[in-house]
């Protein structure tokens, strides 16, 4: 499919890692996603119950990354996948990226991410 929804950088304050610390301080994160969606009966009639709300998909991102705690980015990532293919039919596939700028790692760094894609035919 070549019709996407894209959402990029969304930040939330959360309090996801492994270390006890990170629970403790939080720190900021980034979501970003690519909805595979057939736009096409949106475009023609400029109706968006034909399309999926790119609004409603970041409040579900944004839900689950901010009551919800994880070790893990990739859980996380696979967190938001599954609820947002759950949620709206017309999603075929999505790609998360899950962004954590200050990731407690003894290097100067820019970002560390977790990028995963999922779709209806993965089960």
């Amino acid at each position: 499919m070549s019709d996407h929804i894209r959402v990029h950088r969304l930040a939330v304050f959360a309090r996801h890692g492994v270390l006890p610390e990170e629970a403790v301080t939080g720190q900021r994160f980034f979501i970003s996603f690519d909805a595979e969606v057939d736009t096409r009966a949106a475009g023609a009639s400029d109706d968006l119950t034909k399309s999926v709300s790119y609004a409603d998909m970041a409040d579900v991102a944004v839900g689950i990354a901010t009551t919800r705690r994880f070790n893990l980015l990739e859980a996380l990532a696979e967190a938001i996948a599954t609820e947002i293919l759950g949620r709206f039919p017309l999603v075929e596939a999505i790609t998360v990226r899950v962004d954590k700028p200050s990731a407690p790692v003894p290097h100067v760094l820019d970002n560390v991410s977790v990028e995963i894609t999922r779709g209806r035919a993965d089960g």
